[in-house]
This record gives C-alpha cells, sequence and structure tokens, in this order.
C-alpha cells in the first residue's frame, strides 16, 4: 500500500540519523578508552560490513538489509573522529588547515554522492546497489593506510601518560627537529583539563554561561535544515 511505502521510505531516511545520534552519543567515551585510531579502524570496519549489507540486498531482495545499512553507516560516520584525529595529528601552524579539509571533502563527498546517484550513472535500476556499496570504498583505503599511521600525539601524552610514545609520534608525523613547544601545549592543556569539570549534556543546557552560545548552535543548525540544501 502506498501509505506503507511511504512509511517505510521515511523510515530509510531518518534511520541513518538514529545511527548518527548513537555514534556521536558514545563517541567521548571511547576516544579515551581506545584512542582515536582504532575507533576510526573500528569505524572503517563498520562501513565495510554496512557497505556490503547494503550492496547485497538487490540479490537478497531485502529492503531490511537497506535499513541495517544506513544504520550502521550512520553509526560510523557521526562518530566526529575524523575531525580530531586530522587536528591532533597535524602541526600547530597547519591545524586549522586541516581542520578545513575534513569539512571540505565532507562537502565534496555528498556531491559526488548526489552525482553518482542520477538515473545516467549509478542510479539506475541495474547499477544501483553499487551506488549503495560505494560508500565501502573509502573506508578500504583508510583501512589499508591507517596502521601505518601512529597514534594521536595529545592521546598518547593526555590519557597513556606516554611521553616517550608522544615524541615518537611526533618525529614520525613531523619529522625530525624541535618539537618541545608542542609537547608543551599539550603538557598545558593536560593540567587545564585536570581542573575543568567536564559537563554531561543536560549540565551544558543548565549552564547560564553557554546559554547563548547554544542558542545561536541550534538556530544555525535548524535554519540550514530549512534552506533547501538537501533539496539541491
Amino acid at each position: 500500500h502506498q501509505d506503507n511505502l511511504l512509511f517505510l521510505w521515511s523510515i530509510t531516511v531518518s534511520i541513518f540519523g538514529i545511527g548518527g545520534l548513537l555514534g556521536s552519543s558514545g563517541s567521548r567515551y571511547l576516544t579515551v578508552k581506545y584512542g582515536k585510531k582504532k575507533c576510526l579502524l573500528c569505524n572503517n570496519l563498520l562501513m565495510i560490513v554496512a557497505a556490503s549489507i547494503m550492496g547485497c540486498s538487490k540479490i537478497a531482495r531485502s529492503f531490511e538489509m537497506i535499513l541495517i545499512g544506513r544504520f550502521l553507516c550512520g553509526i560510523s560516520l557521526c562518530v566526529p573522529l575524523h575531525h580530531q584525529y586530522v587536528g591532533e595529528i597535524s602541526p600547530r601552524k597547519l591545524r586549522g588547515f586541516a581542520n578545513s579539509t575534513s569539512s571540505f571533502f565532507w562537502s565534496l563527498g555528498k556531491a559526488v554522492g548526489q552525482i553518482s546517484g542520477q538515473r545516467e550513472l549509478l542510479g539506475s535500476q541495474y547499477l544501483w546497489p553499487m551506488l549503495m556499496a560505494s560508500c565501502g570504498l573509502p573506508a578500504l583505503v583508510q583501512l589499508i593506510t591507517l596502521p601505518f599511521f601512529p597514534e594521536s600525539p595529545p592521546y598518547l601524552l593526555m590519557h597513556k601518560g606516554d611521553q616517550d610514545g608522544c615524541k615518537k609520534a611526533i618525529r614520525q608525523l613531523w619529522g625530525e627537529g624541535h618539537h618541545q613547544a608542542e609537547i608543551d601545549d599539550i603538557m598545558k592543556e593536560k593540567a587545564t583539563m585536570k581542573n575543568t569539570k567536564i559537563l554531561s549534556v543536560l549540565e551544558l543546557m543548565k549552564e547560564p554561561a553557554f546559554r547563548w552560545q547554544l542558542y545561536v548552535i541550534v538556530i544555525l543548525t535548524a535554519t540550514v535544515q530549512l534552506c533547501g540544501i538537501n533539496a539541491v
């Protein structure tokens, strides 16, 4: 029935956001316990599993597989690890540029996905499973290459207390040289965090000092959804 189809379509679209909510909610605990690099590797494995499930949905004649795949994609993509890892492994003078490239490639990826989804390309009746599975290709590339990168230096020093490991990671990332100033910055941040209370979401909403910042963020986020960018 048409109403059932509309309901299933709506669930298929929105379940990505539900997975994203779960992924972003647990990101802080996971990154502190296991580190950025390990979490990224697990994210890539999850994305490859999701891509495989969605790519096989037509052969299996199962729309439920698309629902499961999009849910797993939401969990994987919405854990804010890429920005954190790229920012933390970048030299201080390039950190702002590196963080901005994450947003740029996020937008570029969405644009490529929209173009590839045209009926003349991968959005045809026969090729759409390839389009659904294509999100696993970047995850596979990162899964192969990421083991050659070190763990985030701030994580090693601030959460593991491994100063030697931090220096080794910095030399591997930035080359040989005098990097004591960056290490001192990380130590200052660690000392600041010890004296700073980490607020929960509810405590953040109740804190008067952050009230106006929250208002601005909520208004900006809400208006972006109403500006027509998704339709474009």
